[in-house]
C-alpha cells in the first residue's frame, strides 16, 4: 500500500517504540491519517500505536486536540506554533510517550506567496520536549507525493528523537 521507503522507515519506527516500551500518537490535518495508517501497515504495531487524531478543520484541531483559536487565528493552520500545538496538544490528550503532527498545503490548490503549496510545519513533542521544522516540497509534486512525502520526513522525525533519547 505504501511505498517501500516508507514502510522500511515505519518499521523502524515500530522497532525502536517496542525497544524503548514506548507509545506513539498522530495528530494529522494534510495527510489525513496517512502517518497512522503507515505504522499500523506494520505487524506488531499494536503494541505501541495509541492511535490517531485527524484534525483538518480547525474546529478538530480546537476540539480534539486543544490548539487555542488565538494560535489559529494569529499564525494560520499552517504554520510552526499550530504544528507545536498540535502535537503537545495529541500528546496531553492521549497520554503517549511521543506525538507527531503535521500540517500543510498538498495543493494543488489552497496556496499562497506566504504558504506556497508544499510547505509543511511538523512537531514531534515528548514530555521533556518539542521540536519544529518546516519543509518545503517542490509545489510542482502531485498531492498524493505531497502527502507521502510529508509521511516519510515525519517518520523520520520521529526516530531522530527516539535517537536523541540514546545520545
Amino acid at each position: 500500500m505504501f511505498p517501500g521507503e516508507i514502510t522500511d522507515l515505519s518499521k523502524q519506527v515500530i522497532a525502536a517504540l517496542i525497544e524503548r516500551q514506548m507509545t506513539i500518537v498522530t495528530a494529522e490535518s494534510c495527510t489525513g491519517g496517512l502517518i497512522g495508517g503507515a505504522l499500523t501497515e506494520i505487524s506488531g504495531s499494536s503494541a505501541v500505536v495509541y492511535g490517531g487524531f485527524i484534525t483538518y478543520a480547525n474546529e478538530a484541531k480546537m476540539e480534539m486536540i486543544g490548539v487555542r483559536a488565538d494560535i489559529l487565528d494569529h499564525h494560520g493552520a499552517v504554520s510552526e506554533q499550530t504544528a507545536r500545538a498540535m502535537a503537545e496538544g495529541a500528546l496531553k490528550a492521549s497520554g503517549a510517550d511521543i506525538a507527531i503532527a503535521v500540517t500543510g498545503i498538498a495543493g494543488p490548490n489552497g496556496g499562497s506567496i506566504a504558504k506556497p503549496v508544499g510547505l509543511v510545519h511538523f512537531g514531534c513533542a515528548r514530555a521533556q520536549d518539542t521540536q519544529c521544522r518546516e519543509h518545503r516540497f517542490n509545489p510542482k509534486l502531485s498531492r498524493q507525493d505531497i502527502r507521502l512525502a510529508t509521511v516519510g520526513e515525519a517518520l523520520k522525525m520521529v526516530l531522530e528523537m527516539l535517537a536523541d533519547d540514546q545520545a
